[in-house]
């Protein structure tokens, strides 16, 4: 096969064909890891020498914040809950803009039609169309209203004691996200990825019932709107997801990311249940391997990866989340080189 584009190779997977290799990219790569690698190079100039297929263009990074306590690096951020900034790109939230449900109607979202917020995105779609994916990632309506409007405990006492008080936070996030994928994909975007998790290492964070009414409403209304501009809508969910994987498949998502090993997540098992219906990105562990394994280790794991759920095509090989400040430099380096080495197909292991 020909040497597809970065673009190519990705709306090959996503489509469950086979590419000329196993794609890669993060959706995050901590600085310092990037510094190390290519010191003082731009994302940009990195994804460059890196060769990565796509390139990620994160709302959450582009936001503006008030400093409230800048020794202890709390902020305010654009829905006006308190966040605080640690070792990590994304901020920790601390408190939620809404002090209680009466608040919700005189709340003023933040405005996704500001020209500002897209000279970023502009800038990587001049440079890398039609050879490198230019993705924007956003996190789901459930983490939006939750984390920044309502708050954990009030979002899921809410869902049994006060619906209307979720659907209305839920309505809000998503009018904020729709506009701003539309804003997105006019500036040349060629994918979008949901972020925000939906379960934690035991299961979903929710039952079935309560995920089902709440949480993949908005994301299929979102899934809907993509696939009507022709652009495949890619999920991020961390955790045990295996008792509601069919649901995300069926509200939408091309694509599931990161099939966590942390929560019992076997990329092979997830391959033969439904490598047939939606690609699969993972599964690399980050947690452990990526920081204090060894290369060889790490390389050896790629293998594995690539033989339980490379063949056919439909996977990506990526870290089981990010490439977050604790992963050695040279684990994420070996994990790339050992990708493009075993991922070539046809694939051969001998």
């Amino acid at each position: 096969m020909l040497k597809l584009t970065g673009l190519e190779r990705l709306l090959n997977v996503i489509q469950l064909k086979e590419p000329d290799v196993v794609p890669h990219f993060e959706n995050l790569i901590h600085q310092r890891v990037r510094d190390a690698i290519l010191p003082d190079a731009s994302y940009e100039d990195f994804a460059e020498f890196m060769d990565l297929d796509a390139v990620v263009f994160h709302d959450q990074l582009n936001w503006r914040y008030e400093t409230l306590d800048s020794s202890k690096k709390i902020m305010r951020n654009q829905w006006g809950a308190i966040v605080r900034f640690t070792s990590e790109d994304i901020a920790y939230p601390l408190e939620p803009a809404l002090k209680n449900a009466e608040d919700l109607d005189t709340y003023l979202p933040p405005d996704p039609d500001l020209s500002w917020r897209y000279s970023n995105l502009e800038r990587l779609v001049k440079r890398f169309k039609a050879d490198k994916a230019v993705i924007i990632f956003i996190n789901d309506v459930f983490n939006m209203a939750k984390d920044n409007l309502l708050g954990d405990v009030e979002y899921f006492k809410g869902m049994l004691r006060n619906p209307d008080i979720v659907e209305q936070a839920n309505e809000i996030a998503l009018n904020y996200n729709l506009n701003y994928i539309k804003n997105c994909l006019d500036v040349g975007a060629d994918m979008v990825f949901i972020g925000g998790d939906w379960a934690e290492k035991k299961g979903p964070w929710a039952s079935l019932g309560l995920i089902e009414k709440f949480i993949v409403p908005p994301f299929r209304k979102i899934a809907k709107y993509c696939h009507s501009r022709g652009i495949p809508c890619l999920k991020h969910s961390d955790g045990n997801i295996w008792p509601i994987f069919n649901i995300i498949i069926e509200a939408g998502a091309d694509l599931i990311h990161p099939i966590d090993p942390s929560a019992g997540m076997d990329i092979g098992e997830t391959k033969f249940k439904y490598g047939h219906r939606v690609c699969l990105m993972g599964n690399i562990d980050c947690g452990t391997l990526l920081c204090s394994g060894s290369e060889k280790e790490v390389r050896e794991e790629v293998k594995n990866c690539i033989r339980k759920a490379g063949g056919g095509g439909g996977f990506i090989c990526s870290s089981s989340n990010t490439i977050h400040s604790a992963v050695r430099p040279n684990n994420y380096v070996a994990m790339v080189n050992a990708i493009r080495e075993f991922g070539q197909y046809p694939l051969n292991f001998d």
